[in-house]
Formats: structure tokens, C-alpha cells, sequence
């Protein structure tokens, strides 16, 4: 199994995926398409009958899918689609009103063999085009002007023979279909990125992506809680699968000089994007999925959390006033999950001791300006007094023999749960109803956590197997509560653990349970840059960290970082109260009063982000394409398009920044630095490496308790 370390006990996870067959040697399976003929064409695209290596005949369709896209499906049956599109389609594919298809005759290649060279069929999206071999079987992608962005590779067999790659078709194992397969060429320079919040370097070029949504437990490894089976490549275009199913990505590991995709589906379907900068393709991502959802305003000013303690409303009340009084900029407070009774999570009920009177509570804190935010996930323990009637209507993931699926989705640390079923409309209703009244009491949102533990084995209502729910299970989840909230208060927003292909509207995402070390901030850096190069902007992290306690200075410098990030939030299993760590209370709260300061310029941010598509917190290489280094350097970032961040990742306060082409000014000196180069920064525990592009024009306003008390804005200019 994966990601799992040699001599070290193993935690097995309630949902771990399962795990391709794998041929013995000289067994036979591969379908690889050698050749194919037209069988009907029209301005969008062509239909061919694909003949293989084991003398099969499967179906391809090559067509526009909107200007720029265009879109590949190979299967058995004309009509075939993800199994996971029985429970939600995450693909809508566009038109292209200047679509093309040519046929172009084929041409002696030298060999003295008139058919040598294979007829050709160019499909033509504008900004790129899709050329056809038909014998031999060949795909190449090109741009406008004819350069070759990508194509495919014919597979590779190594000395012995033995079949290195798997080429554009099929294969068969134990009797039955067992993936469909795609092959691409990789230049030796080239770089890959995406694929959904991945905590590895953000060049994913040796790597290995699964597309299967785990409890990470952390944030240092290749498991991910948002799995997008999407990537960008430096050389100026995006490729993505539109299935639920498991699909694996070998991006250069297995054989340096290939990517290949394995989709563990009843067909594979991938769309071919063109750029050629990283913003152009997620903008056409974006048409091709959604539109991001853009955050109310109150919602990009400081959440602070309980953290995972027991906490009672007098509690609450207290920690509101205290920031108030000690002049933190708050505008959310997050109750996590003590706010239900031990044991019962998620039934989604207040503690009726702890909570005597939540509706006086959300009132008060109302009037003090604060928005509530509650923890809860898809959950119900076998303990809750809801589970006997929800289980006995049919409201919960089922196993074979028909029982409720009770797992342990936390591990062995609290109960084991039944797990909602949402392809189910009875308990999709059941479920917005125990979320209806505790906004209509007050509470602006919810912390949507988990909803990664689907176990293979488990059975739906709608007949899916958990193997095809489990990474759509988010999805279904997530928009269950995001409509909720709309009917009561008019926006979407969740704060979600998991997300999947289209989770981008579901406008704040965080990322999960991380470790409190400076090495384990850095992973998380890595982590939100490549989610926002897989078309998700809104994104936040626990600032502090999670696990454990933060020293004094890792604190500080994790509040800085989750300052200058698209969303922040205050959160770990001890304390992250700034008053809690008082030898750097100050630093701390200086952090969030900048954010507040910035609060104009991180608006407008958004709003783009929104608009576009691009992220908030940018790569360098979104706008430099072009200066290799961008690629690699991903431990820093814009936040928008003029402020260019450098968290600091050393106790010792001491770190090299990459600079970009173009000079760059010192947010804290006003000393001018020359880009295209790497620099030493020194920075004391009070500041944060931070640049302003040379001639920015920064719009600020003076910080106020919440977002909506800026005053009036005036500008910063870097000159």
C-alpha cells in the first residue's frame, strides 16, 4: 500500500483505496490502440473506431470541447461515463463556435509504403489543435501556430523486453476490464504541478499523485485530503481526467520520460487545455467545471478558534470580550466539536448543559460583531440518540449484507460512526434539517470536516460502491451544506477539510490536521500553492499548527504566514489564543492588524480570483512562466499580484527569497533589491520577509476590530 514508511506500525485507514491487480510476467491483458478508422465526423470533432493489440475494437472520440479545450474519451460503449456521474457530474464541456476538423490524405513517409505516413485529422480549437494519425495510431496536441505543446508516447518496453509504460487503451486482469490508460510524452526540462492539495514540491516531476481522498493525518506526505485529477505543465498546457474513480498519475517516476495516467474506470476521459500561462488555463479549467465561489467579506478577516478543548458558552462569551478588550482583529469565532456532546459527533445538537442558552449566546456575540462558525462533519455515532431512527429510515452508507456501515473514521479515539448517505434524497433532507435551525438561530456557517472514510466495500443507496462514491462524497456533502446556508443567509461558504474535481465553489478550504514545526509549515506552503494551481483561490491552514504546541516563535511566525494567505484561521489541539503565548502576544496580533491594514488590497485580490480563476496566493511561476526557477521555488508567494511573501521557515530567522524578474521593494526598510536572483533575508520575529513589486500601488486602510470597521483607504506606493 502507498505512503506507508518501512518499520514503522502501520495505521490502516478505515478507506484505504484498493489497489490495482498487477500482471504476472509474460501474462497477457494490454489493448493498446494501434490504428483507427472514421466513422463519423462533424465541425466539433470526429468518431473512430480504435482497433487494439489484443484485437479489440473500442470507441474514440476526439471533439472540441470550448475554445482551447479539447477533450479525448476512449472506451467500449459510445455512451460510457465515470461511474462516479450516477451521484454528480463535475464536467461540463463547452463549445466553440470556430471549431474545425481537416482531413488530410497520407503522404509517403521514405519507406517506399504510400499508407506509411497514416491519414491525418486535424481537430482545431483555436489556441489549440488536436492532430490524428490513424496508421499507426498517433496523438499529438499543438498550438496555434502548429508547436508541439504535448503527445503521446507509444510505450516503452526495456531490455528484457518487458513493457515499461502503458500506451492510449486498455488492459484486462482477473477476467475483467481493470483501467483505462494514457500515455504523454515529458520533455526533459519539463515541469508539473496541481492535482489538489499536495504537500509534496510543488514540481511534481518523480512523483506519484493517487486520486483518492485520505485523512492525511498531517500535512508531510504524499496523502491529501483535496485530490484534483488536473495538472499544469511549464510548457503551456493542463490535462485533465474528468472520473471519480482512483486514477493514478506516474509523472516521471516509473519512467522519466513519460507521464502516465491509469483510470481504474469504465472509460477514460481527459481534456487537453491550452495556455499558455498558468491563469489562461485555469480560466479555462474553470469553464469547463465552475466559477470559484468568492467568500462574504467578513469571512477574510481572523477566525479564532476554541481549538479541540471542552468549552461551555460562558467560555465563549469570554474569549469574545477578551479580544475585544485586548484589540485583536476577530471577525469569526469557531466553535469546534465540543460544542455537541462528547461522543455523539455529528448529531449536530447543542451540549444542552455546556450550551444552556445558544440563541442568547449567538445574539451576544452578534452585537459584538462576531459571525459564528460551528464544527460538524457527515458522521453519526452508534452512541448519538439520533442514530437508531436514521439508521432504521436508511439514511447511512450500507455494507454488503445490507447493516449500516459503522466505521471508525476517528481512528480509535472516539466511537465509530455510520457515514450519511447523500445519494440518498430522504437523508440528504433529514441532513439539512438538523443544519436549517442552527442557522436560522444564528450561526452564519459550518466547519465541514472529514468525509474522507467512504470504506471501497460500502454500498449506496443509488447502487454505488464506495470505491466510485468516495471521492465524490465530498462533493455531495459539501454542497448539501453550502445550499443549506444559502436559503438561510444568502452565501456558501463552508470551511471544508476535502474537496475534489469542481471544489473551487466551495469558497473556503483548509488544510487539515498539520504537525506544529517549522518543516511542517513549509509542507503546508507547498500544499496551498498547488491548490491554487488546481483552480481552488480560498484557501486557509491552522495557523500555529495543529498537533501539539507551537513554541513561542514558531507561533508567531505561522500567525505572519496565515496573515499574508488567502484566509486565516487560529486553530490547534492546544490553545492558539494570542494572550496564550504572552511573550509574543504583540508579534502575533501586529500580524493580523496588517492583514487588517491590507484589507482593500486582499479584497480586491479576491475578487479577481473569482473573476479569473487564478489564486490568491500565487505560485511564481502563474506570472513567470517562463524563469524556470519560478517552478521550483515554492516556499514563497504573491498574494495577489504585488505583494510577494516569504514566510519564514528557520528559528533562526535567516532565509533566501527568490526574487522575480523586476525590482522589488522591502515592505519593512523601503530598500529597492534587483530580481532574477536569489537574496539572504534577515528578519526579526517581528516581521515577516515581505516585498512590494516596484511601482505597486497597495491600497490599505487603518485596522478596525472586523473588516467592516475600515476606515477610509488611502494608498501605499513603492517607489
Amino acid at each position: 500500500m502507498p505512503y506507508r514508511p518501512p518499520l514503522v506500525a502501520h495505521e490502516y485507514f478505515v478507506a484505504d483505496p484498493p489497489e490495482l491487480p498487477v500482471r504476472q510476467p509474460g501474462e497477457a491483458g494490454l489493448s493498446a490502440v494501434t490504428s483507427a478508422e472514421l466513422v463519423d465526423a462533424d465541425t466539433a470533432g470526429v468518431t473512430l473506431k480504435g482497433s487494439t493489440s489484443a484485437e479489440e475494437t473500442l470507441v474514440v472520440r476526439v471533439s472540441v470541447a470550448g475554445e482551447g479545450v479539447i477533450r479525448v474519451r476512449l472506451s467500449e460503449d459510445v455512451d460510457a461515463r465515470t461511474r462516479s456521474a450516477r451521484a454528480i457530474s463535475m464536467v461540463t464541456p463547452g463549445t466553440y463556435a470556430g471549431a474545425r476538423v481537416d482531413r488530410r490524405p497520407a503522404e509517403p513517409d521514405g519507406t517506399g509504403d504510400p499508407e506509411a505516413g497514416g491519414e491525418t485529422i486535424v481537430v482545431d480549437a483555436g489556441a489549440l489543435r488536436a492532430e490524428i494519425t490513424l496508421a499507426p495510431w498517433h496523438l499529438r496536441f499543438a498550438d496555434a501556430e502548429g508547436h508541439t505543446l504535448v503527445e503521446e508516447d507509444p510505450g516503452h518496453r526495456d531490455i528484457s523486453g518487458r513493457l515499461r509504460t502503458l500506451p492510449f487503451g486498455r488492459s484486462r486482469a482477473d477476467g475483467g476490464v481493470a483501467a483505462y490508460h494514457e500515455t504523454f510524452a515529458a520533455a526533459p526540462d519539463e515541469c508539473f504541478t496541481g492535482f489538489g492539495e499536495s504537500f509534496t514540491p510543488l514540481d511534481k516531476r518523480g512523483q506519484r499523485p493517487l486520486m483518492w481522498n485520505f485523512d492525511a493525518f498531517g500535512a508531510e506526505s504524499q496523502r491529501a485530503y483535496k485530490n484534483v485529477p488536473f495538472y499544469l505543465s511549464s510548457r503551456g498546457y493542463g490535462v485533465m481526467v474528468d472520473s471519480g474513480l482512483p486514477a493514478e498519475f506516474d509523472v516521471c517516476q516509473s519512467t522519466h520520460s513519460v507521464v502516465q495516467i491509469v483510470v481504474p474506470d469504465d472509460l477514460i476521459d481527459y481534456y487537453v487545455i491550452a495556455g499558455p500561462t498558468p491563469p489562461q488555463i485555469l480560466e479555462r479549467f474553470d469553464r469547463l467545471t465552475c466559477r470559484p465561489s468568492l467568500p462574504p467579506a467578513w469571512a477574510f478577516g481572523t477566525w479564532i478558534s476554541s481549538g479541540f478543548f471542552v468549552d461551555t458558552q460562558q467560555r465563549v462569551l469570554e474569549r469574545a470580550r477578551k479580544i475585544r478588550r485586548r484589540g485583536i482583529p476577530c471577525d469569526v469565532l469557531h466553535l469546534d466539536t465540543y460544542w455537541q456532546t462528547e461522543g455523539h459527533w455529528s448529531d449536530l445538537r447543542w451540549d444542552a448543559e455546556r450550551f444552556p442558552d445558544p440563541g442568547a449566546m449567538l445574539a451576544e456575540l452578534d452585537r459584538m460583531g462576531f459571525k459564528v462558525c460551528l464544527w460538524m462533519n457527515p458522521y453519526v455515532s452508534h452512541l448519538s440518540p439520533v442514530f437508531p431512527e436514521a439508521a432504521a429510515a436508511g439514511y447511512f452508507l450500507k455494507k454488503p449484507d445490507g447493516e449500516p456501515y459503522v466505521a471508525d473514521c476517528w481512528h480509535g479515539s472516539y466511537p465509530p460512526c455510520a457515514i450519511v448517505d447523500f445519494t440518498n434524497p430522504e437523508a440528504t433532507a433529514w441532513f439539512k434539517g438538523l443544519l436549517r435551525p442552527l442557522l436560522e438561530q444564528g450561526v452564519q456557517c459550518f466547519k465541514t470536516d472529514f468525509a474522507e472514510a467512504v470504506p471501497h466495500d460500502a454500498v449506496a443507496f443509488n447502487g454505488m460502491t464506495g470505491t466510485e462514491l468516495h471521492n465524490v462524497y465530498t462533493l455531495l456533502f459539501n454542497d448539501v451544506v453550502a445550499e443549506v446556508t444559502h436559503e438561510v443567509h444568502g452565501h456558501t461558504l463552508v470551511w471544508a477539510r476535502s474537496s475534489f474535481l469542481g471544489g473551487q465553489r466551495h469558497s473556503a478550504q483548509w488544510s487539515g490536521d498539520i504537525y506544529t514545526s517549522y518543516a511542517a509549515m513549509g509542507s503546508t506552503i507547498r500544499g496551498g500553492l498547488a491548490h491554487g494551481l488546481s483552480g481552488v483561490p480560498f484557501w486557509s491552514h491552522d495557523a500555529g499548527g495543529f498537533t501539539g504546541t507551537p513554541t513561542d516563535d514558531l507561533y508567531v511566525r505561522w500567525v505572519q504566514f496565515g496573515a499574508l494567505s488567502p484566509l486565516v484561521r487560529l486553530h490547534g489541539t492546544t490553545s492558539r489564543e494570542p494572550w496564550e503565548f504572552p511573550a509574543v502576544e504583540a508579534e502575533a496580533v501586529a500580524a493580523l492588524r496588517l492583514r487588517y491594514r491590507l484589507m482593500p488590497y486582499i479584497l480586491a485580490a479576491a475578487e479577481e480570483s473569482a473573476r479569473t480563476g487564478a489564486p490568491m496566493m500565487r505560485a511564481l511561476c502563474a506570472d513567470y512562466p517562463g524563469d524556470p526557477v519560478a517552478w521550483q521555488a515554492d516556499l514563497q508567494y504573491l498574494l495577489g499580484r504585488d505583494l510577494l511573501v516569504a514566510p519564514m521557515i528557520s528559528p533562526d530567522g535567516v532565509r533566501k527569497v527568490y526574487l522575480p524578474h523586476g525590482d522589488w521593494v522591502d515592505y519593512w526598510t523601503g530598500e529597492t533589491l534587483a530580481g532574477g536572483r536569489y537574496v539572504e533575508v534577515a528578519k526579526p520575529l517581528d516581521q515577516i520577509p515581505l516585498f512590494v513589486r516596484h511601482g505597486a500601488r497597495i491600497p490599505v486602510t487603518e485596522p478596525g476590530d472586523t473588516v467592516a470597521d475600515g476606515a477610509e483607504i488611502t494608498y501605499l506606493e513603492m517607489r
